[in-house]
């Protein structure tokens, strides 16, 4: 197969797909991956042909509009501060993409769901496509509502969520794309050919395949990208084994306005458990600091090697910072931004692996006291580790190329 891969976002929204890109490249497949420009040295360090997209997305993120729309902004209201913005960017970004695919001729297109174009090409091209997405919600269902709602249920109106979501998407950027399609395509595609299917990217252990998807749906396990070859260095090396194992603390690529005030209230509260932490700055929600008694600061590191050495995890609730999270089998605290993040925040508690979701707007130094006491409940981290032999036995990759490979055997 030659195989196009398109994805778009922060680098929990493109490390799953270079996970995919290895597997396909392993079994003798062609692959080309789409994905911002900031990460080319990390796609080409794994020797994966790569086409850098406008990296602006991600760059207004940290732009002070940015920071102010996610710190204000819970679930799907910060992406709708920030539509304004991004409005602008979405026919460059359309165009590369679509230069991209025209030059490697693909057979099959698989693309993040951020990657509105994607269907329209394939289409263009009479070549299938493949929805394949880290977070639930792009298939309808009864067994829960959109993971872009702040709900846990709404009973008989779940499945009628996830249209809806589904049609604001088509509101908002329904203009953008039609726009674009009469000018690269002229009149030859009016509406996208059907999926030829869908991959949900994360553990039936933790969200299991509803009754109510077909064949044409494949839960397929998480993607781990592992980075066998990392060492923890000299430094972080002797923390790790001056003590007890410390709690870790990471927001991801998410920015913030108040990052010295939230590190505070992090030291103060390992300070009133007398625990250790590790704290990665990331995107910046986190400051950078010096190492001090029961304190480590770092950029970051990867979880599948870093997190067998923690005691529990703190973090955004990222889709891949909660699987590495859960497989190495840690009681988990998450602390969402925006995004699905609530809604692995309301699982994992939900799944008795943590607690519930705390909200940043009313963070402490007290609220993490207690966050972090309830970590040490055995009940939550017996849970963890149940969940995490469960995630190993995912197929993860190598389930999602079987069905890439039989789903264009049969589009042919």
């Amino acid at each position: 197969m030659r195989v196009a891969i398109e994805s778009l976002g922060t680098r929990g929204d493109v490390q799953p797909y270079v996970a995919l890109a290895l597997a396909l490249l392993a079994r003798g497949h062609d692959v080309q991956l789409a994905a911002p420009a900031q990460f080319q040295d990390f796609v080409e360090g794994h020797r994966i042909s790569y086409v850098a997209l406008p990296g602006e997305f991600l760059t207004l993120l940290d732009a002070p509009e940015g920071r102010a729309a996610i710190a204000s902004g819970r679930g799907f209201s910060s992406g709708l501060k920030l539509l304004k913005h991004i409005r602008p960017l979405m026919m460059q970004l359309f165009d590369c993409e679509w230069q991209a695919v025209q030059s490697f001729a693909p057979e099959i297109i698989v693309y993040h769901p951020k990657s509105l174009v994607s269907p329209y090409m394939a289409t263009a091209l009479g070549i299938p496509h493949v929805l394949a997405s880290p977070v639930p919600g792009l298939t309808p269902t009864k067994a829960f509502p959109s993971p872009l709602l702040p709900f846990s249920s709404l009973g008989p109106f779940n499945q009628l969520s996830h249209k809806l979501v589904l049609k604001a998407v088509d509101l908002l950027f329904g203009r953008d794309l039609k726009t674009w399609r009469e000018r690269s395509l002229g009149w030859a595609v009016e509406r996208p050919a059907p999926q030829a299917g869908t991959i949900y990217a994360y553990s039936p252990a933790i969200l299991p395949k509803p009754k109510d998807w077909g064949l044409d749906v494949l839960v397929s396990g998480y993607w781990f990208l592992d980075e066998p070859l990392w060492t923890p260095d000299p430094a972080l090396a002797q923390f790790l084994d001056n003590g007890p194992p410390p709690v870790y603390f990471g927001f991801g690529s998410m920015p913030g306005l108040n990052a010295e005030a939230v590190t505070g209230m992090i030291l103060q509260a390992l300070q009133m458990t007398g625990k250790r932490g590790v704290l990665a700055s990331g995107g910046g929600a986190i400051s950078t600091g010096r190492a001090e008694g029961r304190v480590f600061f770092l950029d970051s590191a990867p979880h599948d090697q870093l997190f067998p050495y923690m005691d529990a995890v703190v973090h955004h609730g990222g889709a891949g910072t909660t699987a590495a999270g859960l497989r190495a089998g840690l009681a988990t605290q998450i602390i969402p931004f925006f995004g699905d993040q609530p809604f692995w925040g309301r699982r994992v508690a939900e799944l008795g692996a943590g607690s519930p979701p705390l909200v940043r707007a009313s963070l402490s130094a007290e609220t993490l006291v207690k966050a972090l006491t309830a970590l040490d409940d055995p009940v939550m981290r017996r849970r963890a580790q149940s969940l995490s032999g469960a995630i190993k036995c995912d197929p993860g990759v190598e389930a999602a190329v079987d069905f890439l490979e039989r789903r264009l055997a049969c589009a042919r």
